[in-house]
Formats: structure tokens, C-alpha cells, sequence
């Protein structure tokens, strides 16, 4: 989900910008949701919100800010009422933070109340939402999911389902998403399976989510990942699956194997976690750091660090410590506080870094500056090498299939060798890991460049859809890849 009216970037890393939720026939759906969308918080941070159905209207409760701190209220969960439900958690966008721009929306069509949740983007949204205007359409967010809405609105097809499906045929780009009507709850991904959408079982009812860590929150068990390009129907008589796309090859987003999801979801049937230990093991290996101790930048590094100190045989240590709790207040601080930086979510442990030879790792580098400010405080606390070891290729491209990125420009490896970025951050050395080693990790023998396996657009520019808006505006070259098909 992206907001037409921005190019937003507000943080020097990459943002997925959603986790949707979504359950049929439960009779604690409301409080399930609410807390599924808490599971799923690192996918989004803005704002969160539920629709519930309770058999005779829609309940509905969208909020700013985490979830914890709107869905624990007795008088918003009291509001809620229902066995069904969908919820969605938003990650911030510039000039977006409106309630209007938060989802689930909500929408009343002829044959009844219909929500959506989105992840992903949509990257003719602008190009459709201008066509739907010129029809007469009026729009009431600046998100390109409210095009799904209106696309279903104006389908001449008869049911909803195939009204869903006339529409999702004229969408370009990313969407995995869960919706809900007065029967049923559905749930689609994109033909190239780019966002993640997996189906669990709870008490014997069907659950839908971004990632398995909101079913463990749940107690309901994973039964698979919804397959690209399928849509999944669940009513009162059970669920039933549609493939109305022509199938084309996955091309899951790989980034979600370096740093979305959550350490503790599985992935493809994988341990996201054991993936980013396989990561560090591979950079390890590509490019070894003459080093005495590994630390990682918490806390998405973590798993990383684990992995190449086990590779490396060398100790492994916390020497950067994160406070968690700061809040979006000091995330965006006053201009009083500004000056902080980066030191109000992380402080050196000097203990551990005076006189040392140290390898940082990190997962990425978008702009470098707050990689900047880190290898500063670990030098000021006393080390004396700092080598950073990145567990990713180099950043050179936007993603616009529903991450926060700034433009080419402003990443700094579209701009800089490696040897500029090692100058520019202040380090001793500094390597990346292979697009290779990175597909070696997660299990492949390395990039088919031909076919590739998974979607690796911000790192190597091959984009694996059309990007109508995008080149509109010259951000990208006219797409010209064959159809794929499989």
C-alpha cells in the first residue's frame, strides 16, 4: 500500500509498509485480530485498524499510532463485535499519516459493506485512478488500495468474487490482501507472489496473515502459504481456492529473507532466522574481516553477526546496545533534541570495544548516514578497526512493490563504489555480500540471470512487473521483459 501523494522516506532504512490479518467464524475474532496485528507490528508503525462483522453491520476502528496503545482500550475492543474480522498495521508515510489513508477500508456497494486490506503496491494506481475520476469516481484517501475499490464499484461483472478478480486483472505490481464481506472472507495474492500471504487453522476456523509469527501469537497452526496468484474464498461452508491468473514464476521478495519478517517466521517453509545466520555464514566467507570480536547493529543484524562469528571462529559480542523503547516522538524528534542522532536508539558498550578490532554487520545501507554515526560512537568508545560487513548486495535501486524507498539519487550505493562508501561511513574496510551468496543462502545455488528466482529489484534494477506511474515520471526505464510464464 503506498500514498499516490508522496515519494515518502523518513528513516535511513528500508520499510515494509504493512501486515495484514484476517479471520472467518471465530468468536473471539476481534480480540484475535488485535492481537495478530501486535505480532505483526514491525510491518507497520503509522497506524493500525479492524473491521469486524457481527452478522447485521460492520464495526469499524482505525487509529494512529501502535497497536498496543489503541487496541488494549476496553472501549475500542467493546466497539468491535463479530466472528469475522480483518486488520491491517500501516508503516508511515510522508504527508500520509491521515486517518482517511489508514486501513482496513470500508466501502458500501449495492450488494453490501465491503473491506479491504493491502499489502504491496500498486504501480498503476495513478494511471487507473485518473481513468476512474474521468468516470466519475470520487476518492476519499490518497492510497492506491482504494483503486481496488472503486475497480470492483465499476465492474459490470455479476458476484463479488468476479468483480474482485475484474479488477485485480487491471492492477500492476504487488498485492497480497485479505477482505471482507458480509459472508465471506477473502484473501488474494499477486501472480508473482512478491508479498507474503499465508493461511492457518485456529479451533477450526481459517485464519489469513503476512507471517507465521501472528498465528504463534494465536496458538493456530500454519496450512500453508496462499499460493501466487491464487484467491482463497472462506465462508461458513468452508474455503475455496481460485487460480484466475495465468501462472507466471515466483518472485518472491527476497529482502523479506534479509530483514522484513521477523526473525522467528517461517519463510517458504524455512526459519527466517536460521536463513540470516546462513547470510552472516556466506559473508563470512566472501569477504573474512581482519577482526577480534563481531558485533552486530541490533537488532536487525543479530542473526547475521551469529552466523559469521560461527564462520569466522571469532567471539561474538553485544557492543552496541539498542534502546527499545524509544517512541515516534523521539523518532521524529524537536529541533532541541535533533543533535541526538542516532544515540537515542543505540549506545556503544565500551567495555566491549576498547582496543579492539571490530566487524560490524548490518543487513543494509540505504543512505549511510545513520551507518555513519554508528561506526563513529564505536570508534569514540575505543576501538581501534572498525571493518563493517553488510548482509545484502548494495542497495542501487528503488523497490516499488511496498517498501519505503528513497529515490535512485539518495542511496548512496547507486552513486558511490564501494570504496567511496567505505570513505564516506569511516571505515577501515568495508564489503557487501553477493547477489549470489545472498541467493546461496536462502537456498538456491546462486542467481538464475535469466529467470530469476526471487524479486532482487533494489539491489540489481531488474523489476519484475510493468511500472506504468513510475515511468510516467521517468524514475524507470519502459519495462521490456517477455511475459514469464511457468
Amino acid at each position: 500500500m503506498r500514498d499516490l501523494s508522496s515519494h515518502p522516506f523518513d528513516d535511513d532504512k528500508l520499510h515494509e509498509e504493512c501486515g495484514v490479518f484476517g479471520i472467518f467464524g471465530h468468536p473471539e475474532a476481534p480480540a484475535l485480530t488485535a492481537l495478530g496485528l501486535h505480532a505483526l507490528q514491525h510491518r507497520g508503525q503509522e497506524a493500525a485498524g479492524i473491521v469486524t462483522f457481527d452478522g447485521e453491520q460492520f464495526h469499524i476502528e482505525r487509529h494512529i499510532g501502535l497497536v498496543g496503545d489503541n487496541f488494549t482500550k476496553p472501549q475500542v475492543m467493546e466497539r468491535l463485535k463479530g466472528d469475522r474480522a480483518i486488520g491491517h498495521n500501516r508503516y508511515s508515510t510522508a504527508g500520509g499519516a491521515a486517518i482517511r489513508n489508514v486501513q482496513p477500508l470500508f466501502a458500501e456497494f449495492a450488494a453490501g459493506g465491503f473491506a479491504v486490506a493491502h499489502n504491496g503496491n500498486i504501480t498503476n494506481a495513478a494511471a487507473l485512478q485518473r481513468r476512474l475520476q474521468r468516470r466519475g469516481s470520487i476518492f476519499q484517501s490518497t492510497s492506491d488500495t482504494e483503486t481496488i475499490i472503486h475497480l470492483i464499484a465499476t465492474s459490470e461483472r455479476t458476484t463479488l468474487i468476479d468483480r474482485m478478480i475484474d479488477a485485480l486483472f487491471q492492477v500492476e505490481g504487488a498485492f497480497s490482501l485479505v477482505a471482507l464481506s458480509e459472508k465471506k472472507l477473502i484473501g488474494c495474492r499477486d501472480p508473482l507472489g512478491v508479498r507474503p500471504l499465508l493461511l492457518g487453522e485456529l479451533d477450526g476456523t481459517f485464519v489469513l496473515t503476512s507471517e507465521t509469527c501472528a498465528f504463534d501469537i494465536i496458538g493456530a497452526k500454519l496450512v500453508r502459504e496462499i499460493e501466487p496468484g491464487e484467491l482463497v474464498i472462506i465462508n461458513e461452508d468452508g474455503i475455496e481456492s481460485r487460480k484466475p491468473f495465468a501462472p507466471l514464476r515466483s518472485r518472491f521478495c527476497i529482502f523479506e529473507h534479509v530483514y522484513f519478517a521477523r526473525p522467528d517466521s517461517i519463510v517458504a517453509g524455512t526459519s527466517v532466522y536460521d536463513i540470516r545466520k546462513r547470510i552472516g555464514a556466506e559473508l563470512a566467507r566472501e569477504t573474512p574481516a581482519p577482526a577480534d570480536i563481531v558485533v552486530p547493529v541490533p537488532d536487525s543484524g543479530v542473526p547475521g553477526a551469529i552466523g559469521f562469528a560461527e564462520a569466522a571462529g571469532l567471539p561474538f559480542d553485544f557492543g552496541i546496545i539498542r534502546n527499545h523503547y524509544v517512541g515516534r516522538t523521539f523518532i521524529e524528534p524537536a529541533d532541541a533534541v535533533r543533535h541526538m542522532g542516532v544515540r537515542l536508539k543505540h549506545n556503544a558498550n565500551s567495555g566491549v570495544l576498547k582496543g579492539k578490532r571490530v566487524v560490524l554487520i548490518d543487513d543494509s545501507i540505504v543512505r549511510g548516514t545513520t551507518s555513519t554515526k554508528i561506526v563513529r560512537m564505536v570508534r569514540d568508545a575505543g576501538a581501534v578497526e572498525v571493518h563493517m560487513r553488510i548482509a545484502s548486495p548494495p542497495t542501487v535501486d528503488p523497490c516499488f512493490y511496498g517498501v519505503d524507498t528513497p529515490e535512485k539519487a539518495k542511496l548512496l550505493a547507486s552513486r558511490m563504489s564501494v570504496e567511496e562508501m567505505r570513505d564516506f561511513i569511516g571505515v577501515d574496510s568495508l564489503a557487501f555480500l553477493s547477489i549470489d551468496g545472498l541467493y546461496r543462502a536462502v537456498g538456491e545455488s546462486g542467481r538464475n540471470r535469466l529467470e530469476p528466482q526471487y524479486c532482487d529489484a533494489c539491489f540489481t534494477g531488474d523489476y519484475p512487473t510493468r511500472l506504468t506511474d513510475q515511468e510516467a515520471m521517468g524514475e524507470v526505464r519502459p519495462f521490456n521483459r517477455l511475459a514469464e510464464t511457468g
